[in-house]
């Protein structure tokens, strides 16, 4: 089946700024308004940070440590969870709205309260809307990374989302999952054009992540990162002490944009707030799959197979109803 978008070339933005930390609403106030200012600067598709709201809580230990938890850290807990976000919520419906006004496609990460399911719980989760506001989907972190694992639960196969939109297939992974091969196959899999990958990794070695994957999947590669310093915090913080021993300048940004080839068509920029915009033209994906693509010609699917559970994992289950989404 042909590709579904209407014009190949178009412009795309990657939002490189801090949300305002442990507050969910002036975070998604801030997002919404960046998502606005991506628009006027021409963008048709937007991506925010990872946990852009309410925050990635860099340098805070939540007061755990091998066999002992602190009273402090159960407190940072209950705030952080009181300002996850529901999905959905009015906070999803404020992004969708920021989408509509600005006519754009946005991806933002957020900080996911699971209400349903597993009330007690966490995840890392990149939420998708369409330029009419709608809300399209969602990809839950799969495996968060170190200790990320004290305060997020893992996602499972149902997130491993792929959208067929008028600007070509869009989809993602969040940070070092970006590190996971069979991840990234699952997603090349579905034929993936437009790859997301919101991050909190500031590290040089990250940028050569992202021309790999580019080159890999003969795709365009999206990364944004948030640009973080020790003061955006707030003072009130519980735990804020364990601050003490990182340097002001938390995360310095990096945010990119990459072509199918693997060249850098803006960025990577450091140490400052600004959104990273660059033209592309998915015609360039079609040039770029002459001589490699992944799971197409140069697949070899007699030796080498890849086989994703996509259904969705709940811990209960009553009667023979099925799964408990």
């Amino acid at each position: 089946m042909p590709p579904v978008f209407m014009s190949s070339r178009f412009r795309v933005a990657v939002v490189q700024a801090a949300p305002a930390f442990f507050d969910s609403e002036r975070s998604t106030i801030r997002a919404a308004a960046l998502i606005r200012q991506a628009g006027e600067q021409g963008a048709r598709l937007v991506l925010l940070p990872e946990a852009f709201i309410p925050g990635y809580p860099r340098g805070l230990t939540f007061g755990m440590a091998v066999g002992s938890r602190s009273t402090e850290g159960r407190l940072l807990w209950q705030r952080y969870w009181e300002e996850a976000v529901d999905v959905p919520g009015p906070w999803t419906e404020a992004l969708g709205a920021a989408a509509r006004e600005a006519g754009v496609f946005a991806a933002v990460g957020v900080i996911e309260r699971d209400c349903i399911g597993t009330p007690g719980t966490l995840y890392c989760t990149l939420l998708y809307f369409g330029s009419d506001g709608a809300p399209l989907g969602k990809h839950r972190k799969l495996k968060p990374t170190g200790s990320e694992r004290l305060i997020w639960g893992e996602g499972d196969g149902s997130t491993l989302t792929v959208l067929r939109t008028e600007l070509g297939r869009i989809g993602g992974l969040i940070c070092w999952e970006n590190y996971m091969p069979l991840a990234r196959m699952a997603l090349y899999g579905k034929g993936v054009e437009i790859y997301l990958a919101p991050t909190a990794d500031a590290r040089d070695t990250w940028q050569a992540t992202l021309r790999h994957i580019a080159c890999e999947g003969r795709c365009f590669v999206l990364a944004a990162n948030q640009y973080v310093t020790r003061s955006m915090y707030p003072a009130d913080l519980p735990g804020i002490g364990d601050l003490t021993r990182s340097p002001e300048v938390l995360c310095r940004g990096g945010s990119a944009i990459v072509g199918p080839l693997g060249e850098v068509l803006a960025g990577p920029v450091f140490d400052q707030e600004t959104i990273v915009c660059a033209e592309i033209d998915l015609a360039e994906i079609v040039q770029a799959r002459l001589d490699f693509d992944v799971t197409g010609h140069y697949a070899r699917p007699d030796v080498f197979r890849l086989t994703v559970d996509e259904a969705p994992r709940a811990t209960v289950r009553f009667g023979t109803t099925g799964w408990i989404d």
